[in-house]
């Protein structure tokens, strides 16, 4: 690996963060740097105790030591993608069709040269093993000690995880919902699918690292910035790349590249960028 210089500078967008990384600003040219291995993780969940449950699937990039992922709806990647991206450089895979490509290849080349670290803005947080619902409740802990609003304020939450939304509730905060999927939480709660028309009404956003694949990550950063919200989020998806975005209007992320705490019963760790902890 091959760090920058100096420290680079916050990117003012998504849109900025790539033309930066293609320019030579974070580190070395993309175009020398392959990725080696390709390979798609696919999940159900349903954890013991709860009454429903969800899928996903992970593209994940391997970039020397480093791995970049992006989260889609189950079916939504398209044929050939694994195969199109093993041993093609990064600045190639930046320009793909399919966004998902685009975004787990940024994810890769930024984990590669910012990895996660103290040295580069990062604070550790250890996450003990147990059952798949324990550990989901432990990773939710560390997620929402990061929003730091009071008691009885508003959370829009983007991207719903039950877990989540029951640290939320454990700390007096309320919550809106939202998630294109629609459909209702674990406990009956309507869930909305047009996050902007909710912004209004809410006091902290919180929200998935899948809104970088599904492109509604740029259009929510923008209102969240205009509005003075701040804007935290949960990252398996673009865990490097969204804290290269913070002072940009995202204003904490909780990063966790792969392996994801769903893979085993064992320890890990997430990794905490900004927010007053």
């Amino acid at each position: 690996m091959t760090a920058p210089t100096e420290t680079p500078a916050v990117a003012s967008s998504y849109d900025d963060l790539v033309e930066r990384v293609l320019t030579g600003g974070y580190g070395p040219d993309p175009r020398t740097r392959r990725v080696s291995v390709a390979f798609t993780t696919r999940q159900a969940v349903r954890h013991a105790g709860r009454g429903s449950g969800y899928r996903n699937e992970v593209l994940s990039l391997r970039l020397a030591e480093a791995v970049g992922s992006c989260a889609v709806e189950p079916g939504e990647l398209p044929d050939g993608a694994v195969e199109d991206c093993v041993g093609t450089d990064i600045a190639r895979l930046l320009e793909h069709d399919a966004a998902p490509v685009r975004v787990a290849a940024l994810d890769a080349y930024l984990a590669h040269v910012l990895p996660h670290g103290p040295e580069n803005g990062a604070r550790p947080c250890p996450l003990p093993g147990g059952t798949s619902l324990e550990k989901s409740r432990a990773r939710a802990a560390a997620v929402v000690d990061l929003v730091g609003v009071a008691p009885g304020a508003t959370v829009l939450v983007v991207g719903v995880v039950n877990s989540l939304l029951e640290a939320l509730r454990a700390r007096g905060l309320a919550y809106i919902p939202c998630d294109l999927k629609g459909g209702t939480t674990e406990w009956g709660e309507p869930v909305r699918t047009d996050a902007l028309a909710e912004l209004e009404r809410c006091d902290a956003v919180l929200a998935s690292g899948m809104t970088l694949g599904n492109g509604s990550f740029e259009p929510l950063r923008r209102s969240a910035r205009r509005h003075g919200v701040p804007l935290v989020m949960f990252a398996q998806t673009g865990s490097a790349v969204l804290p290269r975005l913070i002072g940009s209007g995202v204003t904490a992320v909780s990063a966790e590249p792969y392996p994801f705490f769903w893979l085993d019963g064992g320890p890990g760790t997430v990794h905490r960028y900004g927010g007053t902890l």
